[in-house]
């Protein structure tokens, strides 16, 4: 029976959760459960993690969480895109983006959210100041891709160089922010890269396992900025490439707990506590940096 609580109610005790693979590494139980610690909730945050779903499986899934008794979950990789068609209705975000990284469960219905766009937008504004320089080489146009393209979007004037493995994925983006963002897709991340202010890594390349990286690092130059949105580990092969040459560089850190304060909210009608959920992130990953 799906819970009858408010989620306004300071007694609440609220399930959440987070569907994708892999994600042992994930922050997310930490940071949501010690939020909902902050403001008077109890919280349990369930990681499924579920390899090779396909539509029937996740459909299956999604379908169970209200009955189960979740308040929601967040998705992430490789699901992001997946969920859209499951569920029974987007934010105008999400639908902007093609990408649902938070759903809300509210009367038996399945709302999808994107909070990675304005996660990265805060967090890139807190790293690089108000006007990041560009252009921007952005690698990835799958789910992280494609919200940090919105993102992006959103600071007039930017260039944005969009370079995937699947070409007509990054046409598929610049199509949808056609009229709205001077993006240009490239073709390989030397075209990107040549004359390039800021470089985003948007895939899970350098996640771990991995230990790859998305750009080679001898195309990487002292003047860049770098960002990746992967924090597990906090400093990946890329990262550590930019830092060594005196580039400036902005972990997955930011984004993980900008996009977890807006989930967040979503998920539970209150603020987040922004301190409780950046102590419970770094307690998180300390062992990834060890």
């Amino acid at each position: 029976m799906a819970h009858e609580h408010s989620p306004h109610d300071h007694a609440a005790r609220i399930l959440l959760g987070l569907i994708g693979s892999p994600i042992a590494h994930s922050a997310s139980p930490a940071m949501h459960e010690a939020a909902a610690e902050a403001v008077g909730l109890t919280a349990h945050y369930q990681l499924i993690d579920i390899a090779g779903a396909d539509a029937a499986r996740l459909r299956s899934l999604l379908a169970s969480l209200a009955p189960i008794g979740f308040s929601g979950v967040n998705v992430t990789f490789p699901y992001k895109e997946a969920v859209l068609p499951l569920l029974d209705d987007l934010s105008p975000g999400a639908r902007a983006v093609g990408a649902v990284n938070t759903v809300v469960v509210r009367d038996r219905r399945l709302v999808g959210h994107n909070t990675d766009t304005t996660g990265f937008s805060r967090a890139l504004v807190q790293a690089f100041g108000p006007r990041p320089d560009g252009p921007v080489a952005l690698i990835g146009a799958g789910g992280v891709g494609k919200a940090v393209a919105v993102a992006l979007a959103g600071f007039p004037g930017l260039e944005v160089r969009l370079v995937d493995a699947d070409p007509a994925k990054a046409e598929a983006v610049a199509a949808a922010l056609a009229g709205h963002a001077a993006l240009r897709v490239c073709r390989t991340v030397e075209e990107a890269l040549d004359g390039a202010r800021g470089l985003v890594n948007g895939t899970p390349v350098g996640m771990l396992p991995d230990r790859g990286t998305p750009v080679p690092l001898a195309l990487l130059r002292p003047d860049l900025w770098v960002a990746d949105a992967v924090y597990s580990p906090l400093w990946t092969p890329l990262l550590s490439g930019a830092a060594r040459i005196g580039a400036r560089t902005m972990t997955g850190r930011e984004l993980a707990i900008h996009q977890a304060l807006d989930a967040f909210a979503l998920f539970t009608g209150r603020e987040a506590p922004a301190a409780a959920m950046e102590r419970a992130f770094d307690r998180a990953v300390a062992p990834l940096a060890a």
